[in-house]
């Protein structure tokens, strides 16, 4: 881990473009000085916005040079003049840079339904092609901010070949977060030699194993992009092996963090909260488990109200649909047995939870005694300033 946030041979920029509420910057752009190959996933839902639907296009050939995303709107539910915005922010970004609009990638986040105002993207590309800094990632990570209340952003130094290498990482995200992804930007940069297959191999089993186990709100956005790309300047020639290996740990530590850093910052959110379970019947049982758990209302707002309610964790398993009998479920809060074999273990053991469950974090865990399996999430208490934020969002 460092907080010297540059890699070599990427510039960035941000720009107050007036797409925010506020005086505050709103759209960013990252430059290769290199084509650098390139690797995305983007969102599992079905109403896809157009710059996912444009980047998805855009990053099929394995590179890119270039990353602009604006916060504010987010370019969804706008049909063919939404894509055509989309593919004209490439376009203006391609011809301000000099090179081709296929090279540039686009993303998008805020309200949906609403046109984007292409006069405030024309009008901020100038200026952010003109003050591109190789310091100025930070920036970049504030511009794509919607309801987060800190940027997001973490890095990792390995080596490969003899030669030292950065990945930086910078995401936004605190509302709409459920597998798969979350209303969520993520853009990974590295000066790391790779080819575009490895990249996305590595890229796709880190989203799988951070971004895809956190939880706010049980819902997935429209928008969802995580951006890869990897220019080369390390010098470590082809990456293979151990170096490979030391390279896509490096990559999912950098997205954990980064996952952490969201479910912390949830909306209105004041506990992180790390849901296991283990010993199931099978891999899928697991899954389901951790996730309806980790995603239910009743449990998080009973995180919230720092209550060890396990009647409503017993519930949860019941109707995820997995094997299991109640008489063999253990659970705890952090070190602290509050239910064996399936039932309570009194009151003075739910008080000692109760004190725990006033920390900013603590792991609540569940033993189905069924298997050998398990799984785990991030998740977050539900509040009501949650309520606030999201009932005011496009007032």
């Amino acid at each position: 881990m460092t907080n010297d946030y540059t890699v070599q041979g990427f510039k960035a920029a941000a720009v107050v473009a007036g797409l925010k509420k506020g005086d505050a910057l709103d759209v960013a752009l990252i430059v290769s000085d290199r084509e650098a190959a390139a690797a995305g996933v983007f969102t599992t839902n079905k109403v896809k916005a157009a710059p996912v639907i444009l980047s998805e296009r855009h990053v099929e050939n394995g590179k890119a040079r270039a990353i602009i995303a604006n916060a504010g709107n987010a370019n969804a539910c706008t049909g063919d003049p939404g894509l055509n915005d989309a593919r004209r922010t490439a376009e203006l970004v391609g011809r301000g840079l000099g090179i081709s609009p296929e090279d540039v990638l686009v993303a998008s986040t805020g309200v949906i339904g609403e046109q984007l105002d292409m006069r405030l993207i024309a009008g901020a590309i100038p200026g952010l092609t003109k003050t591109l800094a190789l310091d100025a990632v930070p920036l970049a990570a504030q511009a794509i901010m919607t309801t987060d209340s800190f940027p997001k952003i973490s890095s990792f130094e390995g080596r490969a070949g003899g030669h030292a290498y950065r990945i930086l990482g910078i995401a936004k995200g605190a509302g709409m977060i459920m597998p798969d992804m979350a209303t969520m930007l993520c853009f990974i940069l590295s000066d790391i030699s790779i080819n575009s297959d490895d990249l996305k191999r590595a890229l796709l089993s880190s989203v799988e194993t951070t971004f895809n186990c956190i939880s706010v709100d049980g819902d997935t956005s429209t928008n969802d992009t995580v951006l890869a790309m990897a220019n080369g300047l390390a010098g470590n020639g082809d990456l293979r092996g151990e170096d490979y290996d030391i390279f896509a740990e490096g990559l999912r530590n950098v997205m954990w963090d980064l996952s952490k850093m969201i479910v912390r910052d949830g909306e209105g959110a004041t506990k992180l909260v790390s849901v296991e379970v283990k010993n199931t019947f099978s891999p899928s049982d697991a899954l389901r488990a951790v996730r309806t758990v980790a995603n239910s209302s009743l449990v998080k707002t009973a995180l919230y109200g720092q209550d060890p309610n396990w009647g409503r964790i017993m519930a949860a398993l019941g109707r995820a649909e997995i094997e299991m009998r109640e008489d063999r479920v253990d659970i705890w809060i952090d070190d602290v047995q509050i239910v064996a074999k399936g039932l309570g273990r009194g009151a003075e053991a739910e008080k000692l939870a109760a004190e725990i469950m006033t920390r900013n974090e603590f792991s609540l865990t569940v033993d189905l005694n069924e298997g050998g399996y398990h799984d785990r999430m991030l998740t977050c208490d539900l509040t009501h300033e949650y309520v606030t934020i999201n009932a005011d969002y496009r007032t």
